[in-house]
C-alpha cells in the first residue's frame, strides 16, 4: 500500500464533454499548478459519485503549463473549497 503522504487533495474545477461523448472531469490542486483528469461514460455517471474534491496519488497529476489556466483553476479550486466539503456530491 502506498504511503498516505503520496495523496494530494484536488478540487473539481471543470466539467465538460469530448467528441467521444465522454464526460471530462478536471480536478486541480489549490494553486492550480497540477490537474487530475477523469473521463467517464455517461452511463457510468449514474453509478459514479462526483464529489467536490478527491485525494489522488501525486503520480496521477499532470502539470498545467498555461499561466492563465493555472490562475483560473486556482480561483475555481478556492471557490469550491470555500463553498463545499470535500465529500459533497456535485
Amino acid at each position: 500500500m502506498p504511503p498516505e503522504t503520496d495523496k494530494v487533495r484536488v478540487w473539481l474545477v471543470e466539467r465538460g464533454y469530448n467528441n467521444r461523448d465522454l464526460i471530462i472531469l478536471q480536478y486541480a490542486t489549490p494553486d492550480g499548478d497540477r490537474v487530475y483528469r477523469r473521463e467517464l461514460a455517461p452511463q457510468v455517471l449514474d453509478t459514479a459519485t462526483v464529489t467536490a474534491a478527491k485525494d489522488v496519488s501525486s503520480g496521477d497529476l499532470e502539470t498545467v503549463d498555461d499561466a492563465d489556466v493555472q490562475k483560473r483553476y486556482a480561483a475555481e479550486a478556492g471557490r469550491m473549497a470555500g463553498k463545499h466539503d470535500p465529500d459533497d456530491v456535485i
